[in-house]
């Protein structure tokens, strides 16, 4: 299925590809793009949730490149597999019980749109967040994780 959308005065399309075509790959036995980078992503967003700072590591390109939502209002980029790496173990020792929710999947070529929440408590209250990352992926490792939050 392909998805149009207009953000910002410009058009946007990309190939949906459910769960069972993920799967499947096409008749000949060969992974399309989409599916290849949504492999990508899920094994991303699946080693992120365990902490697996590791797992991480053997996903990234030599050159990554990391923008965090924080601080206002640009955010931090920070660059190259082992500052990303460094950044997310300080990160998980921060943020013990973090947990990305994936809302929705959306995959053109080699660029993937997550859209997540991301709930925790807050002084001692339910709280989340809700944002998005861009993705880039090359030769099946992330080359870019651009991170965004609403509010």
């Amino acid at each position: 299925m392909v998805l149009q959308v207009q953000f910002a005065g410009y058009w946007y399309f990309a190939t949906l590809c459910s769960s069972q075509e993920k799967a499947m790959g096409d008749k000949h036995g060969t992974t399309s793009p989409e599916q290849a980078t949504r492999a990508t992503i899920d094994r991303f967003n699946e080693a992120f949730n365990r902490h697996d700072a590791d797992a991480l590591a053997a996903l990234l390109t030599e050159d990554t490149v990391f923008e965090d939502t924080s601080p206002a209002p640009d955010g931090r980029r920070v660059e190259g597999k082992q500052a990303v790496v460094q950044f997310w173990r300080a990160w998980f020792e921060r943020n013990a019980d973090a947990r990305f929710e994936a809302e929705d999947v959306i995959v053109s070529g080699n660029r993937a749109t997550v859209i997540w929440i991301y709930p925790k408590m807050r002084n001692g209250q339910p709280w989340h967040l809700r944002g998005v990352d861009v993705f880039t992926v090359n030769d099946g490792k992330v080359a870019a994780k651009l991170a965004y939050v609403k509010g």
